[in-house]
């Protein structure tokens, strides 16, 4: 995966050996980026630059991942975080979701599924001011009532109902869980009487309310027929 916009990636990661294998992808998928091995040098390091989005492990020597989030210096900044942990508690992943963390992922982390979540930092990036409106409508997030079907490589079947939907994923409420990181062919019923929309997506949260994907492999055609929704 390439980007088409480079950003500033600051990855708050103790384990020196896995902070470098996130350094190395996050190069390879166009960006620039800097390990540090503390929330402390972490805030070091904001005194004088500006990342672009953080990714920050919650379990940290010293200060920890919610710490540095509740701090000021991150809190108001308005920086994308990434969260991840392979230890954190429910209360600690809902606890940084509501400071306002764009993405809990837990370990071992795909790298396919981080390159998803910078993707969507780059959208939610108030740095990117100079972006076009096209690109910012993309962004946003539609409440829509659509019947959906997910199934899973294993075969399973969900069904249920798509709730909210952008460019770059949707949220739906199903009949039966699906595992954050699995990849579901998703089949929505549009209103366009085209025929089904189908996409292939990746699990990026789960909860008692239903699910959130992000899809992988939606073509331009299709990408308007989800924005048409909006009108």
């Amino acid at each position: 995966m390439t980007s088409v916009t480079t950003m500033r990636v600051l990855i708050v990661e103790d384990e020196a050996d896995l902070g470098e294998v996130f350094r190395e992808y996050i190069v390879a998928c166009g960006h620039q980026a800097e390990v540090v091995g503390s929330a402390e040098a972490a805030l070091e390091w904001l005194r004088t630059s500006r990342p672009h989005a953080i990714v920050l492990d919650v379990r940290l020597p010293g200060m920890s991942g919610l710490e540095l989030m509740r701090d000021s210096a991150l809190r108001d900044s308005g920086i994308p975080v990434i969260v991840i942990s392979g230890h954190a508690t429910e209360h600690e992943a809902r606890e940084c979701l509501r400071l306002g963390a764009l993405e809990f992922l837990a370990k071992p982390v795909p790298l396919e599924i981080l390159g998803v979540v910078l993707e969507r930092a780059e959208l939610f990036n108030p740095a990117d001011e100079g972006d076009d409106h096209g690109e910012r409508r993309r962004a946003r997030r539609f409440p829509v009532s659509l019947p959906v079907r997910m199934v899973n490589e294993k075969g399973k079947v969900a069904n249920g109902t798509v709730v909210e939907v952008s460019a770059t994923g949707l949220r739906a409420s199903l009949d039966t869980t699906l595992k954050t990181g699995e990849a579901v062919r998703v089949s929505i019923t549009m209103p366009d009487q085209r025929g089904p929309l189908e996409v292939i997506a990746l699990v990026v949260r789960t909860a008692t309310d239903g699910v959130a994907v992000w899809f992988l492999d939606l073509v331009p055609d299709e990408t308007d027929r989800l924005l048409a929704l909006a009108h």
